[in-house]
């Protein structure tokens, strides 16, 4: 979602600008990004999609647990 914010504003957003405009600390959102499996709560998610203006399937995925028990 960041990439596609990037290209319809034609310009560069950092982690901490969106942390900072949705209003969830720069670490957590980091750890969203960059961590497989992070467990975040329903309330970041929320907003998140209210920052991007997108539904909640544009920012998550369904991953088995078999496949991450498979890493």
């Amino acid at each position: 979602m960041i990439a596609k914010k990037e290209f319809d504003e034609n310009r560069r957003i950092t982690i901490g600008e969106v942390a900072e405009a949705a209003g969830i600390h720069r670490m957590t959102l980091s750890k969203m990004i960059n961590q497989r499996g992070y467990n975040s709560g329903t309330e970041n998610l929320d907003r998140l999609c209210d920052y991007f203006g997108c539904p909640i399937e544009e920012l998550v995925e369904h991953v088995p647990t078999k496949m991450l028990n498979a890493e």
